[in-house]
């Protein structure tokens, strides 16, 4: 079993900038690639962020449109943590930010974190 949790969210102002953190632990080497979500109150759960995997020689890092050049995903697999760098913070930015793994066997997002709060006032 893989457990992640999340951390590093909070009560932001517009314009400012987070760092979350989502720290692996368990059976990792069951993971593939990671991504961030975020549910916006009263929307569906998205995909904003992934990287590859750690067996990976070099990361590869995707984007939804809406949050290129203001997000950041980034691992570090000594540490067993990806991070998400958000900068430029906005309003619409608020949202609970869910870290996932993909389990290498299903091909699926199994593993979840618990989330964490983003609120961004204005």
């Amino acid at each position: 079993q893989v457990q992640l949790v999340e951390s590093g969210g909070g009560l932001v102002q517009a314009g400012g900038s987070l760092r979350l953190s989502c720290a692996a632990s368990g059976s990792i080497r069951s993971i593939g690639a990671m991504g961030w979500f975020l549910q916006a109150p009263g929307k569906q759960r998205e995909l904003v962020a992934t990287i590859t995997s750690s067996d990976t020689s070099s990361d590869m890092t995707n984007y939804a449109d809406s949050v290129k050049g203001r997000f950041t995903i980034s691992r570090d697999n000594a540490k067993n943590t990806v991070y998400l760098e958000i900068n430029s913070l906005k309003p619409e930015d608020t949202a609970v930010y869910y870290c996932a793994a993909v389990n290498k066997y299903t091909g699926r997002y199994d593993y979840w974190g618990q989330g964490t709060q983003v609120t961004v006032s204005s």
